[in-house]
């Protein structure tokens, strides 16, 4: 046996053997590497708009064009810091939800984060799609911003507050006594504030179908709770006479000594409207403006050039040099009252007349042109919201983009991003089921577009499957996806599901053996406004192949498939589908 004789040898020796033990015990510490063949891997996604009504005007530098935020951005509030404007929209069960935007020329909107980012601050769990967030109200007050906004499916209204808008955003606190919807908080010169909101009929009795009522409380800002009673403030809305419908969205302005309320009225569909009231004094009476609505699109001929429909859902905001604008939702059908971009959101200048506001052109056909508001134009680059644009993203980053969303609130991490790959975990979870399957998705903001993607997927059961969605709510899709035939061997094919086709149930529209044993799919979806046309190949410099053409996307419209959302376009698996 060998023997070490010099102490400081086998000194040195015994460290050397210390430290390799360590090093092999922190090899062993490694966390083990991500097996694909356990995911859906998605290398890349592309988006690029293509509507006619963009690629036939020109626009200069004075003008800008509407919508401000294509696609599903509807309910947009607004307020002013300085020389910045920040904008939220609704976003139901959507997560990350509630979106942020910041500009400093109200046309260039950059998102900077989501006030709902964390499963603590709402669980959607299995809630229907248009359950969740409902018409927020943003505000700036000596230093916090506070966002209002109600939950549908879960604490009903709450506030949440933030020292910088791009969060961290704090937790809901709830706000017990406050029933109804789409509360408004306003914060009077006097250091009162005021929370406003959409609630039954006085006595819970409805004169006519759709009468709606508008509350106002005092609130307690240091107590975060309402005092006193709820004072009745609009009974129905401008006129009982001619039986109003749905009151909602109100929000409180003051200027010259008046208390201003605007409102949307109508409906958030084709009959849909914004209306004005004012008063003296802050519980009122509150005067209806003679010339009401200030904007609606209802009585115009719907075959007009660009049509803008459904407008109201208003906010206001003063500028710097005293004008004001607001944002407000529109839609941009297809055809009578059909959309699949779901309610977007748009802006118009605003004017005072015999102290009232009206919106100017709010009641004629809003143009998709404008001259723009009188700020410094932005010199930041920042992702087009607007116009026919080309979007990527090869997923190099370590987060996802802000635009990415998932479908309720995760309850795991079932996805990651490694080696420039979004990887996605198959689960039991899917798309027609309520629930928070494996599903990744961004807004389709153009009536005509082209999306794809790349998909390495290698099914392993006939009941798994990956691809690309263009998705409504889990009632109205079209699914194009790599699966396993009954044979074993991997096919891609189209799915098409609508809660009044085929008794609701899926069916196979479209379907091709794949030759080989090729494990990359690539996939395109071709949306031109009602049809949309689906593609797919195995190899990047090939010529797409095309599958299905002229498959109706009417399925995806809110005329037929309901709620209050627009289309996505997403990626998704899951190991138990079919």
């Amino acid at each position: 046996m060998f023997k070490i004789k010099n102490r400081n040898l086998k000194i040195a020796s015994v460290v050397i053997i210390i430290m390799a033990v360590s090093s092999c015990k922190k090899i062993s510490q490694k966390p083990q590497p991500i097996v694909y063949s356990d995911y859906a891997a998605f290398d890349w996604f592309d988006y690029q708009g293509k509507d006619d009504a963009y690629t036939n005007v020109s626009k200069s530098d004075a003008e800008y064009l509407n919508p401000i935020l294509a696609g599903f951005y509807p309910d947009p509030t607004i307020c002013r810091v300085g020389n910045k404007f920040y904008l939220v929209n609704s976003s139901f069960c959507y997560f990350p939800g509630l979106p942020i935007f910041e500009s400093t020329d109200l046309v260039n909107w950059k998102q900077i984060g989501n006030i709902i980012d964390r499963p603590e601050q709402a669980n959607f769990g299995n809630s229907r799609l248009s359950g969740g967030m409902y018409a927020p109200t943003l505000r700036y007050h000596n230093g916090t911003f506070y966002v209002i906004c109600t939950n549908v499916s879960g604490v009903g209204n709450f506030i949440v507050t933030a020292k910088n808008p791009a969060g961290p955003w704090s937790n809901p606190m709830v706000i017990p006594g406050v029933d109804g919807i789409d509360p408004d908080i306003f914060f009077d010169d006097d250091g009162k504030v005021y929370i406003t909101h959409n609630g039954p009929p006085p006595n819970n009795i409805s004169i006519h179908d759709g009468h709606r009522a508008i509350y106002m409380f005092e609130y307690d800002l240091a107590k975060q709770k309402i005092t006193g009673e709820p004072k009745l403030v609009i009974n129905g809305g401008t006129d009982m006479a001619i039986k109003p419908v749905w009151i909602e969205g109100p929000h409180i302005i003051k200027k010259n000594g008046y208390y201003y309320m605007i409102c949307a009225q109508g409906g958030t569909g084709f009959n849909h409207s914004e209306v004005v009231f004012r008063s003296k004094n802050i519980y009122g009476p509150y005067e209806s403006y003679s010339n009401n609505p200030i904007m609606t699109q209802s009585h115009l001929d719907p075959n007009r050039k660009n049509e803008v429909s459904t407008t109201g859902h208003a906010d206001f905001v003063e500028l710097p040099n005293g004008d004001w604008w607001t944002v407000f939702l529109g839609c941009r059908p297809y055809g009578m009252d059909l959309y699949n971009t779901g309610r977007e959101t748009f802006m118009m200048p605003v004017e005072w007349k015999n102290d009232w506001p009206t919106i100017v052109d709010g009641n004629k056909a809003i143009p998709m042109i404008h001259k723009r508001p009188n700020l410094p134009l932005s010199k930041e680059k920042t992702e087009p919201m607007n116009g026919n644009f080309v979007a990527h993203d090869d997923f190099e980053k370590s987060k996802l983009d802000l635009k990415w969303n998932f479908i309720r609130t995760p309850s795991e991490k079932w996805y990651d991003l490694k080696d420039g790959k979004l990887l996605m975990k198959p689960r039991k979870e899917s798309i027609h089921t309520e629930t928070n399957f494996s599903f990744i998705g961004r807004r389709q903001q153009h009536l005509k577009f082209e999306a794809s993607t790349k998909l390495e997927f290698t099914p392993k059961t006939t009941l798994e499957t990956a691809g690309f969605v263009a998705f409504q709510n889990e009632k109205n899709y079209l699914l194009l996806g790599k699966r396993l035939n009954a044979d074993g061997k991997p096919e891609v094919f189209l799915e098409k599901k609508a809660s009044k086709i085929n008794d609701g149930k899926p069916e196979i529209v479209a379907k091709k053996e794949l030759a080989g044993n090729a494990i990359s799919l690539f996939l395109k979806i071709e949306g031109k406004a009602r049809y949309y046309d689906f593609y797919y190949k195995t190899e990047e410099k090939a010529q797409w192949i095309l599958l299905a053409k002229d498959v109706d996307g009417i399925i995806l419209s809110t005329k037929e498939a309901g709620g209050f959302v627009g289309t996505y376009l997403a990626m998704y698996t899951s190991s138990n589908h079919f």
